[in-house]
């Protein structure tokens, strides 16, 4: 049986495909689509998964998130290149990960403000979830931005996953 840091890691490297896939769908032209104005738009919402890889490499160096936005690049394969060096980078320092810095603490901050305070691992957990939730969300614009929608777990209307 494998430990908790070893299905993580595994569950982690499982889904960059999907995430590189949707963020490559997403159309160039479109990133500033949001299907309401209380949504946010595509390329906000695809940089800020970018950004999250990110963020999960600084945690397991320094055992602190300091989450911040900033403007995305112009174009959906910026954005999933990047999504794909950093998440890339975190799977590669996963394998380095002991079960003593994956049961340290860790701190997620925005604005220099303490968030939320957990282990390393709670952090990790609930960031990957929060990322499969938002990649979800640019699943569903996708379409409306005139794009193909990938297949994600299996199929989709537009990509038979072959």
């Amino acid at each position: 049986m494998s430990s908790n840091q070893e299905f993580y890691a595994q569950c982690f490297s499982n889904e960059i495909p999907a995430f590189v896939r949707v963020l490559k769908a997403l159309p160039s032209d479109q990133l500033h689509y949001r299907p309401h104005e209380k949504n946010t738009p595509a390329g906000a919402l695809a940089w800020q998964l970018a950004l999250e890889a990110d963020n999960l490499c600084e945690l397991l160096d320094s055992g602190v998130i300091n989450f911040e936005l900033t403007a995305p690049p112009k174009s959906a394969d910026e954005i999933a290149a990047h999504f794909e060096k950093s998440a890339n980078e975190f799977k590669d320092r996963m394998a380095g990960v002991d079960d003593a810095k994956w049961s340290s603490p860790g701190d997620f901050r925005m604005g220099g403000k303490s968030m939320w305070q957990s282990t390393v691992q709670d952090l990790c957990w609930g960031y990957l979830f929060d990322m499969i939730h938002h990649r979800g969300q640019l699943s569903a614009y996708i379409r409306p931005m005139g794009g193909k929608v990938p297949a994600i777990y299996g199929p989709s209307a537009d990509d038979s996953g072959a």
